[in-house]
């Protein structure tokens, strides 16, 4: 039953519908979405990589962390594009300006994959 503001209580019919909606989004994400499929093939090859080559707790959660920010922000910026294009495909350059604010933000946390995997492994090396 539903509270007066006509929230459903939370519980765990509640986290199991949030799941399969959270499932269905990594799904049509999969099917659609090209640069996610890349970026969870390099996950799924460095992630394992990361928690070896990390000397402890948080240098595992540096390097991987890191890739899961990467797949988190890609699947922002698919939504984004997504509603976009919901509008209509003719140039807007408000609807233009979003797509490329998505991408960059990816593209800061590629970086960000960079710097952390570059902080934590060149030490080692030198």
């Amino acid at each position: 039953m539903a509270d007066e503001v006509g929230h459903l209580p939370r519980g765990p019919g509640r986290i199991l519908k949030a799941t399969v909606w959270s499932m269905q989004g990594l799904r049509a994400a999969w099917l659609h979405e090209s640069s996610f499929r890349l970026e969870v093939y390099l996950f799924v090859v460095l992630a394992p990589l990361g928690a070896w080559l990390g000397g402890n707790g948080v240098e595992r959660a540096l390097l991987i962390g890191s890739m899961l920010l990467v797949l988190a922000v890609e699947l922002l910026n698919s939504a984004i594009e997504a509603v976009i294009e919901r509008y209509g495909a003719e140039h807007h350059e408000l609807a233009g300006r979003a797509k490329d604010m998505g991408s960059a933000a990816v593209f800061v946390l590629m970086m960000n994959v960079l710097l952390c995997w570059g902080l934590v492994l060149a030490p080692r090396w030198t």
